[in-house]
């Protein structure tokens, strides 16, 4: 060896004792796994209260310095902290690394040693071993073959050597909790590359048009392959179902898929809790509002005015202004709160003056106005998750896992010694039921081998002898 390498070989050695010894061990630990679980739920609920990826406007309205939420919570402490855009913050995508590396560390350190200790078993050899057994027992009427065609019937896989038996089932129950943190860590993968590759969007479209999707609040660093550029959707109608008592009762969307050459390769009817997906996009009704409303004047053609959403603390209304003189000095101004083809029409002193409805005509500063349609728009919002499958795929393996983990691994040994037999045996679960199910294959023993025992049933005795050792 060169006298250079040596420094090198050193420090080689120096960090993979530290990661032995001290970094593996820590990860480990499961008071940091479950610290760190902790603060991944504290977090998703502060995720899940504050609103996300909304403006510096919003946040400044709803969380003012003074008065602060709680004393502290403002809009500067939100946006410093990155509690606008929680899940995609370097601190968060950073917890969940290190929680999936202390899952790997535990699976490798604890439960892959677990399960080849499980595997990997051994006879007894000695009676003292017994002792060391939560439940033992010594038979002195009976035969290995016939405790091992009685574990046989029980689901045990046994094992035999001359005059050493062993026996074992649940060997499921070892591999559940590696099956958990398999799942977890896939939840987690899931989680981070719908961070980085993910986006939400919203769209507010009036009924008729064509949008492709642009107005991104919210994108992970990696999400421009996810965008949409080759496809656009239009909303070939949009409409408002109301209860006799005029209340909204669901809100529709007839959306098209559109190729590039303009040609529908996709359509559904989209309502609330009942979206699109397209190439892993999906389509979510989300709000409605009021686009425009269409009207003639005396024998004009159809003129389409736009209407804006007004801001009050009532009801929603949306409303325009309507010249009725080409000079524009006279006008009126329309007002409509929902779908239904309902128009209210106020002057210029703000007085209600007409109603109208759909197809109604109104007699307003001399000119005949009448009322054709009032269009709708569909508030759409729009998000894409590569990692969604894996999600779902990992919360489904953990269900899976949780049930392999509620099998009890339980294991019986026995040993033949000078006419007796000695058994024991232990569970890691469900130790109740393991030592019910090991007396009554020891009573059914006994009660096999007593009418061969030779014995004069009036004695009053018992070949067998059946005693429970504490573990020592």
């Amino acid at each position: 060896m060169a006298p250079s390498d040596a420094p090198r070989d050193s420090l080689r050695n120096a960090v993979r004792d530290y990661f032995r010894q001290d970094l593996l061990p820590l990860l480990a630990d499961l008071r940091l796994a479950i610290v760190l679980l902790l603060a991944i739920a504290a977090f998703s609920v502060s995720g899940t209260v504050i609103e996300q990826g909304q403006t510096l406007e919003f946040y400044q309205t709803n969380y003012p310095d003074d008065p602060a939420l709680f004393g502290f919570l403002s809009w500067k402490v939100i946006l410093i902290s990155g509690l606008d855009h929680v899940y995609r913050t370097w601190w968060f995508l950073a917890l969940l690394i290190v929680f999936g590396a202390s899952l790997i560390a535990c699976t490798f350190t604890r439960q892959f040693p677990a399960l080849g200790a499980a595997q990997n078993w051994k006879y007894y050899s000695q009676p003292r071993q017994f002792q060391k057994l939560a439940l033992s027992a010594e038979l002195s009427e009976t035969n290995l073959t016939a405790l091992s065609a009685r574990l046989a019937k029980r689901r045990y896989r046994v094992f035999q050597d001359g005059s050493q038996l062993y026996g074992r089932k649940g060997i499921v129950g070892r591999i559940g909790p590696i099956v958990v943190h398999a799942s977890m860590i896939l939840i987690l993968l899931g989680a981070i590359w719908g961070a980085m590759t993910g986006f939400f969007a919203q769209e507010l479209v009036p009924s008729g048009e064509t949008f492709q999707i642009r107005n991104i609040f919210d994108a992970g660093p990696w999400a421009e392959p996810q965008i949409p550029k080759d496809w656009s959707v239009r909303v070939n109608r949009f409409w408002i179902d109301y209860t006799p008592e005029g209340k909204i009762d669901q809100f529709y969307s007839d959306l098209s898929v559109l190729n590039q050459a303009g040609s529908e390769v996709d359509r559904k009817t989209i309502h609330v809790n009942e979206p699109m997906r397209y190439r892993g996009v999906t389509l979510y009704q989300a709000d409605w509002g009021i686009a425009a409303v269409q009207i003639k004047l005396n024998n004009s053609p159809v003129l389409q005015l736009p209407m804006q959403p007004l801001e009050n603390d009532g009801p929603r209304f949306w409303g325009t202004w309507l010249p009725t003189k080409p000079d524009m000095s006279e006008g009126v101004t329309l007002l409509a709160s929902d779908l239904q083809g309902s128009v209210l029409i106020y002057d210029n002193a703000g007085q209600l003056i007409s109603t109208v409805r759909k197809g109604m005509v109104a007699e307003v500063n001399g000119v005949r106005l009448t009322l054709v349609d009032v269009v709708g728009s569909t508030g759409l919002q729009i998000k894409a998750d590569p990692g969604i499958p894996m999600v779902y795929g990992g919360f489904g393996l953990l269900m899976l896992g949780v049930i392999m983990s509620y099998v009890s691994h339980s294991q019986v040994w026995a040993l033949e010694r000078d006419g007796t037999i000695y058994v024991g045996g232990r569970t890691n679960r469900a130790q109740v039921t393991f030592e019910r199910e090991l007396l009554a294959l020891l009573a059914e023993l006994s009660a096999q081998s007593a009418p061969d025992s030779g014995r004069d049933a009036n004695e009053g005795t018992d070949s067998t002898e059946l005693a429970q050792v504490p573990v020592i």
